[in-house]
């Protein structure tokens, strides 16, 4: 079992983890150069170069990417037991995804994606020791009431 304490800085550490795995899609420009650079990186891997990009595709890649930037930077500064098992759940949901596409495709650079997603949803999903309180599930700070508890 993990002290909160602990679980609430793997959070913070899952979160910085995907400002920088997360970061490239965040915009056109940056994108269009980590594509490349995963597309030679598959074909390294013995498979062949991933399909060019329409703007449909490049636009749903960039506002993924901001809306994981976004997700990651807030569980970077408010980190809480509630918000680390919500991004374990998606990290999850996300493995599935990507095996998925590794079924369709030859993809093997999604191997690079698809093992920290799991470890990090292991690792969120991890107990928490018996003496984390429910009020620790709602919020890493404990909440005053108005009556000055």
């Amino acid at each position: 079992m993990l002290p909160l304490h602990t679980y609430l800085r793997l959070t913070r550490a899952s979160a910085l983890y995907d400002i920088i795995v997360i970061a490239p899609f965040a915009t056109p420009w940056t994108f269009a150069h980590f594509y490349a650079q995963l597309s030679h990186l598959n074909q390294w891997l013995g498979a062949g170069p991933l399909p060019g990009f329409e703007t449909i595709h490049l636009l749903l890649a960039i506002l993924l990417g901001t809306l994981v930037l976004t997700w990651s930077v807030f569980r970077l500064i408010t980190p809480s037991l509630k918000l680390g098992r919500f991004d374990a759940t998606a990290r999850l949901v996300f493995s599935l995804w990507l095996a998925w596409a590794m079924l369709q495709d030859p993809l093997p650079m999604l191997w690079l994606f698809l093992i920290p997603e799991l470890l990090w949803g292991a690792v969120q999903w991890w107990p928490i020791g018996s003496s984390t309180s429910r009020a620790a599930f709602t919020s890493a700070v404990p909440m005053r009431s108005s009556r000055g508890g």
